[in-house]
C-alpha cells in the first residue's frame, strides 16, 4: 500500500513513519500543501536500488560500446569455427556473475 503522508508528520509523527520505513520496509512519500515533495526509505533499500541502477547503467553502457551488426558477424564466425569451445549454462552466468561483481 502506498503511504503518503504531509511532511509535517515527519516532525509530528516521526516513530509511525520510522516503523513504517525500517520495520515494514515501506517507502513514505511525503507532501506539502498537497503536492509530492520527496520519499523516505530505508538506508538499506535505497542502497539496493542505487545498486540495481548502476548495474542497468553499466549493461547499457556495454551494449552501446558495439554495434550489434558487428556483434552478430562475430558471434557467427565463432559458430562456425570447429575449434570454438561452447560453454554450458552454468558456465555462462558463473562469467556473467564474475564480470559483473568485478567490473
Amino acid at each position: 500500500m502506498i503511504n503518503i503522508r504531509p511532511v509535517s508528520d515527519l516532525r509530528n509523527k516521526y516513530p509511525e513513519i520510522e516503523e513504517l520505513v525500517l520495520k515494514e520496509n515501506e517507502e513514505v512519500f511525503l507532501t506539502k500543501n498537497g503536492y509530492g515533495t520527496m520519499v523516505v526509505m530505508s538506508l538499506e533499500k535505497y542502497s539496493k536500488l542505487t545498486k540495481e541502477i548502476e548495474m542497468q547503467n553499466k549493461l547499457e553502457e556495454r551494449f552501446a560500446q558495439k554495434d550489434m551488426e558487428k556483434m552478430i558477424d562475430e558471434l557467427q564466425k565463432q559458430i562456425e569455427n570447429p575449434n570454438t569451445k561452447f560453454l554450458t549454462q552454468e558456465e555462462v552466468l558463473d562469467e556473467i556473475r564474475r564480470r559483473l561483481n568485478d567490473e
